[in-house]
C-alpha cells in the first residue's frame, strides 16, 4: 500500500516537490521560469528540508535557497486554498531576515528576497498564472519602497497565456496534472527534466524510506493538533463553566473543586471576564 502510494506521487505532494527542488538545477529552474530572470547557481538548504533531516522538529513544507548574489528563495507547494496566503508570506520573509539578523547582519546588509507560492487553484480569482507583489508607493506606483521584498503567486488555473511565457504555461499545466497524466510529454524542455527527477526519485529505495518517515511525521503532527483543540476546547468549556458558575453566586473555592482546577486558575478566568466586559 505504501509502495503503490509512493509510486502515485506528482509533484503537487509536498514530499515529492521537496525532494524534487532540493536538486539544484531544479530548483534553479523554477526560479528562473517564475522570476523571468537568470541565475549562475542555487545552493538549497538541506539543512531546513524535511526530506534530508526527518528528525526536524516541526514538519518544514516549503524550499529555502540562496544564489550567488546571495538572494534568498522561499518556495512552497499550495494544493488547498487556506486563508491568509499574504500572512503567511509576511511570516516567511520576516523569518528569513530575523535569521540573517540573528547571524549579526545589519538591516542595510539585508540581501534581496522572494517568496514563491505554487498554487494549484487561482488564489485571487483573476484568472492569472502568475501575481506579482512589490511594495509601492500607493500616491506614485513609479516610487518603489526599495526593501528587496517580492512576493509571487502562480495559479495553475491562468487564463492569459498570452501575458506570460509559454515554458511557464508548460510547467504549470504539468504541476495541475494527475498522476498519469503528468507522465505524458508536455514537449517542454524543463518539464521533462523534472520528470526524469520524479522517475529518479521513485526509483530510490532510500527516499521511499525517507517518504514513509515523513508520512509518520505528518501524521504525529496531525495527531499532536487535534489533541490540542481538543485541549483547547476542554479548557474552553471549563471557562465557560466557572463564568456561569460565578455569575450564580457559587464561592471560587467550590468552582475550583467541581472543575478541579486550582482557585488562581478560577479568579484569572473571573478577572479576564470582567475585564473584556469594560
Amino acid at each position: 500500500m505504501a509502495e503503490r502510494k509512493f509510486q502515485d506521487l506528482t509533484i503537487k505532494n509536498n514530499f515529492m516537490f521537496g525532494a524534487v527542488m532540493a536538486e539544484p538545477k531544479n530548483c534553479k529552474g523554477v526560479i528562473e521560469l517564475v522570476l523571468g530572470i537568470e541565475v549562475d547557481y542555487v545552493e538549497v538548504s538541506r539543512e531546513k528540508s524535511m526530506v534530508y533531516h526527518p528528525e526536524y522538529k516541526g514538519v518544514r513544507l516549503d524550499v529555502y535557497a540562496k544564489d550567488e548574489n546571495n538572494t534568498r528563495y522561499n518556495i512552497e507547494m499550495q494544493v488547498a486554498q487556506k486563508p491568509a496566503l499574504g500572512k503567511r508570506t509576511r511570516y516567511y520573509q520576516s523569518q528569513m531576515d530575523m535569521e540573517l539578523l540573528l547571524t549579526g547582519n545589519e538591516y542595510k546588509e539585508l540581501p534581496n528576497s522572494y517568496v514563491i507560492f505554487i498554487c494549484d487553484f487561482d488564489p485571487f480569482g483573476k484568472r492569472k498564472y502568475r501575481y506579482t507583489f512589490q511594495s509601492k508607493c500607493k500616491e506614485d506606483q513609479e516610487v518603489d519602497l526599495e526593501d528587496g521584498r517580492c512576493c509571487v503567486f502562480l495559479s495553475t488555473h491562468g487564463k492569459n497565456e498570452n501575458e506570460v511565457p509559454r515554458e511557464l504555461v508548460n510547467f504549470l499545466k504539468f504541476v495541475k496534472a494527475n498522476q498519469e497524466e503528468s507522465q505524458k510529454d508536455f514537449q517542454d524542455h524543463f518539464v521533462k527534466q523534472i520528470q526524469d527527477s520524479i522517475r529518479w526519485i521513485k526509483s530510490s529505495r532510500e527516499m521511499e524510506e525517507r517518504f514513509m518517515i515523513f508520512e509518520e511525521m505528518m501524521k504525529d503532527e496531525r495527531e499532536a493538533g487535534r489533541r490540542e483543540g481538543m485541549i483547547e476546547g476542554e479548557q474552553a468549556k471549563a471557562r465557560n463553566t466557572a463564568l456561569n458558575m460565578h455569575q450564580k453566586g457559587y464561592p471560587d473555592e467550590a468552582i475550583a473543586e467541581v472543575l478541579e482546577v486550582d482557585v488562581e486558575t478560577v479568579l484569572e478566568w473571573i478577572s479576564e471576564s470582567e475585564s473584556a466586559t469594560k
